[in-house]
């Protein structure tokens, strides 16, 4: 937006020595990478293909630069990478100038030691002190449990990060707690003073909490003591303050929030232990790892090592690659890669050699009990439950290029020391795979080492668990020993970063699971996690640090290079559930091992469901279900037309979508909200009214119960709390009636006007606030969803200078949250979308007679007023402009340089029938001629996108032009 400050990143590379050729460069990260690959294998240097130069609109941007040198024996050559930001692009260009320069790097090292030194003789702090205070800084960051409580302390907390506002701190940052109960230990609290001050001046923000721990007493010298040496030191400022200084004294605290602090603190320290160099001395006693697994190929032969992207782990003799499961020519619509099954029923993937797809392919799996996974063809993804956002179970990643993952299994040959994934990730092996990706489910086969693997995935309709069935078949000769991992990365809230310290793990006996929970994850504090393993006599461990190793990645654990994992289990570890166990298959026999990842409210819920999922019999028997309930969904209708691709579409997939993608999980490989948006699934539920109209039904009661009482909306809100965003925004509350006279139309169901509803309650917005996020209460004050739906068109009517409702904080698009931000704007589209709304809702008003006589005049004179008012002051000559700013001024005009004409302002001159008639088709005409491209086959929101106009219509211009809503 206009009012943010852009900047602009340099990295330039120079050279000391004899270069051969020209510099190379590459801004994009996929380019650079390579699809399903890592830093640790870029395919820039698997080949040494020449950098692409790519530069402009890059959508996953990355600095590389190449240069080749030439090094004779004995000479040096010195290259030197300098990486950069300036506030303009004429000064990142100065400062790239500046550091191309071979001598800079002699220079800025010279400059960086002598600020450091006045840095450190104005904090007081010793070059002895400020490595000390580095060290600590890593604790801070990494956690130690050495400078953490037991185990059984931290299990001990039953308090959630809400527990710490009474004592003004919020959490968010890392707090580095002290203890304190003796005078004769201040040079402690003055030295974690400097400490904090001069991990701020680097950058670090953290909340430093002194615990007094004296007993009381009426003369409080500790306590004044301690006051005193916070005045004295830099951090004055900030006392109560975040990122400051909190001193509070534990005999004014329960037990349990001493239990809360001491929990959350990422390290803690005690006075009267030492100083502070002796007390990061301390190391924490590790485990004794199980033996190592030396027998067969691993204690005889040199192994390739797999990374991410390349094969497997193997032998250096050859594999002959093993033939496809079936043949791409019963596919519709193959494109090389993947195509339709017969009936479109599933979507089949064949990767081999080192074929992937353009990008991550996936399936996104739920159910109404919003449980959920996404599964991508690489076999990576993350899993959820309750909220896809706010208690993601495992990590989701956003990264189209490596797509990395929190889960994955391992099949290992006992008797060679070989280990493979049935998956394509995180171990790439040399032969075909084929994933499939139906309703409900995915499906990845492959066979190597005469090994038949098939992992299916889904999620049971009536069931708070991910199931995960692995099928092992024998198709050798000779009797196979086997072991089979599962791995399992715990996040329990957003992102691992902050839920993962807090995690506590155990093994359930009476269950065979693994339980967790995070009880610092708010309104999830109290849910148990699971994940089980349907062998028996399986070893497992909590620990990630054990199964991946120090420096390790998940395509090359070094769990698999021991015999057995160690039941590790509790709190402070770097939590994960990993369990192993050992089969053996004879020639020709099948085999079956169950994996369970889910999350209930209580233990005993858990347990039920680990029960019931880890037989196999239960689990065909829910595979079936999820079939046959989608089949008898997707079966409700079926649209025929000359075109099989949309019949395909239509009939399996997108309604598909619409309900597992966007009504359940709210989630999605690029984007994972777990909020209901107002508008959003309102729009989703209109594909429900024929195949699921109670699903359709039920949404339109939840959204009108998110109406405040001023008749606005929340724009989103989360799930099962309610908290969300309150805004100026145009349209959201008019989706309510519109979807409800649709609803009615398609089912014929008017008893859901007479359905009556609560209101919420918040602070209204203020004059020149743009939103709040806030956790509004249920109103006292209910109504009819008739009622519902009255007041967000009366709240809809107020209009601008040119007589069009005002824009607010945006209309249908988003980003432009600033064209109508200072509350005058106005949206010539909302004037079409609401003259919609009102010619569908005044039957109803008419139907309920004198009692909204005084609304149906109203609203039949509004519209009168609207199709005059568009008509006189928002056509353009050849279309109808989008909007107008608070001073006036047009958008979508053909005298603009950006966003001249805008598709919707033209297509709902059509849908709403309030176009005049002759200037509806030239306003489509222009559509054609300006907006669809038919040689791409794509048609633009607008044109030209927003990138340097002087204009200021919101964060949209912020977006790469072309990209999402800006002209995408």
């Amino acid at each position: 937006a206009a009012h943010e400050k852009p900047v602009w990143g340099f990295h330039v590379l120079s050279v000391e020595g004899d270069t051969v050729g020209d510099a190379q460069f590459e801004t994009d990260r996929a380019r650079f990478l390579g699809r399903g690959r890592t830093a640790a294998d870029p395919a820039a240097m698997s080949d040494y293909r020449a950098l692409s130069g790519t530069s402009g609109s890059v959508l996953d941007p990355a600095f590389a630069i190449r240069r080749t040198v030439r090094i004779l024996p004995g000479q040096t050559a010195r290259l030197t990478f300098s990486t950069g930001i300036g506030e303009t692009r004429d000064r990142a260009i100065e400062l790239a100038d500046k550091y191309h320069e071979t001598a800079i790097f002699a220079r800025a090292a010279e400059l960086a030691w002598t600020q450091s030194q006045v840095q450190l003789r104005h904090l007081n702090v010793s070059i002895s002190e400020a490595h000390r205070f580095q060290k600590l800084a890593g604790r801070i960051l990494y956690l130690d449990p050495s400078l953490r409580p037991r185990s059984h302390k931290l299990a001990q907390n039953a308090r959630t990060q809400s527990g710490l506002w009474a004592f003004g701190i919020s959490g968010d940052l890392p707090i580095l707690l002290t203890k304190i109960s003796d005078e004769k230990d201040l040079p402690m609290i003055r030295e974690l003073l400097r400490a904090h001050e001069y991990l701020r001046l680097k950058g670090l923000s953290i909340d430093l909490v002194i615990l007094n721990e004296r007993a009381p007493s009426y003369l409080q010298s500790l306590q004044d003591d301690l006051q005193a040496q916070i005045r004295m030191s830099g951090s004055q400022a900030l006392l109560d303050r975040s990122g400051g200084v909190f001193l509070r004294r534990t005999d004014l605290m329960s037990r349990e929030e001493v239990t809360l602090l001491q929990t959350v603190a990422r390290v803690t320290l005690d006075a009267d232990r030492g100083t502070l160099e002796e007390q990061l001395k301390h190391r924490s006693v590790f485990p004794e790892m199980p033996a190592d697994f030396s027998t067969g190929l691993l204690s005889k032969v040199p192994l390739v090592r797999a990374v991410a992207g390349a094969s497997a782990i193997t032998s250096v003799e050859k594999v002959t690659p093993e033939p496809l499961p079936s043949a791409s020519t019963n596919l519709e619509f193959y494109n090389g890669i993947g195509g339709f099954s017969a009936g479109a029923r599933e979507y089949i993937i064949q990767l081999k050699d080192s074929q992937w797809t353009p990008v991550p392919w996936s399936n996104v799996i739920a159910n109404k009990l919003e449980c959920g996974t996404v599964v991508t063809e690489a076999g990576s993804g993350y899993t959820w439950s309750a909220n896809s956002r706010e208690n993601r179970l495992t990590p989701w990643s956003n990264d189209p290029v490596s797509d990395p993952t929190g889960e994955a299994l391992y099949i290992r040959d006992e008797e060679t020391g070989e280990f493979w994934t049935p998956t394509p990730l995180p171990i790439r092996g040399p032969e075909p795979y084929l994933i499939a990706h139906g309703q409900g489910y995915s499906r990845f086969e492959y066979s190597t080492r005469g090994i038949e693997s098939t992992l299916l995935i889904f999620v049971p309709e009536d069931g708070e668990a991910k199931i995960s069935r692995l099928t092992l078949k024998n198709k050798g000769d000779q009797k196979r020993k086997l072991s089979v991992s599962s791995y399992i990365e715990w996040v329990l809230g957003t992102f691992r970063s902050t839920g993962a310290p807090f995690a506590i793990t155990e093994f359930d006996d009476e269950s065979g699971a693994v339980f967790a929970r995070n009880p610092y994850n708010n309104e999830f504090a109290d849910r148990v996690a699971f994940a089980a393993f349907s062998e028996k006599d399986s070893s497992f461990t909590c620990s990630r640090s054990e199964f991946i190793g120090r420096n390790g990645n998940l395509a090359n654990p070094a769990a698999l290079r021991r015999e057995k994992l160690s039941g590790a289990e509790g709190a402070g570890l770097d939590p994960c559930a990993a369990f192993q166990a050992t089969i053996e298959l004879e020639p020709g026999e099948s085999r079956e091992v169950i994996v369970l990842l889910g999350e209930c409210a209580t233990a005993s819920e858990a347990r039920a469901q680990v029960k019931r999922f880890i037989e196999p019999s239960e689990v065909k028997r829910a595979f079936d279900r999820v079939v046959g309930e989608w089949e008898t969904t997707l079966g409700t209708f079926e649209l025929k037309t000359p075109d099989p691709a949309m019949n395909a579409l239509v009939n399996r997939w997108l309604l598909y979508q619409s309900v597992a993608c966007r009504l359940w999980a709210r989630s999605g490989f690029y984007q994972s909200g777990g909020a209901f948006g107002f508008r959003d699934q309102l729009q989703d539920v209109m594909a429900l009214v024929y195949s699921h109209p109670e699903l359709a039904r039920e949404h339109i009661l939840r959204a009108a119960e998110r109406q405040f009482v001023e008749g606005d909306v929340q724009h989103w809100w989360h799930p099962p709390t309610g908290r969300g965003v309150r805004t100026h925004f145009s349209d959201d509350l008019l989706w309510l009636p519109f979807v409800t006279t649709y609803y009615i139309h398609a089912t014929g169901d008017r008893s859901i006007l007479e359905a009556v509803v609560p209101f919420i309650e918040a602070p209204v917005l203020q004059p020149g606030q743009e939103d709040s996020y806030t956790h509004p209460t249920i109103s006292q004050q209910k109504a009819s969803l008739f009622e519902h739906c009255a007041r967000t068109i009366d709240r809809s009517l107020k209009v601008g200078a040119h007589g069009l409702p005002l824009m607010g904080a945006g209309d249908w698009n988003d980003g432009m949250n600033r064209v109508g931000h200072e509350g005058k704007g106005e949206s010539v589209w909302v004037a079409w979308f609401l003259y919609t709304v009102i010619e569908k809702f005044l039957p109803l008003c008419r139907e309920a007679g004198e009692a909204f006589a005084h609304r149906t005049e109203a609203y039949e004179n509004h519209l009168v007023h609207l199709k005059n008012a568009v008509e006189t002051e928002a056509w353009d000559g050849k279309w109808y402009r989008r909007a107008f700013f608070d001073d006036g001024t047009p958008l979508g005009t053909h005298e603009a340089d950006e966003c001249r004409i805008d598709s919707i302002a033209q297509t709902w001159s059509v849908i709403s029938g309030a176009g005049n008639p002759e200037r509806a088709k030239q306003a489509m005409d222009s559509v054609d001629e300006h907006l669809i491209k038919h040689d791409q086959g794509i048609i633009r929101l607008f044109t030209p996108p927003f990138d340097k106009t002087p204009l200021d219509p919101g964060y949209i211009k912020g977006y790469v032009p072309s990209v999402r809503e800006n002209g995408g």
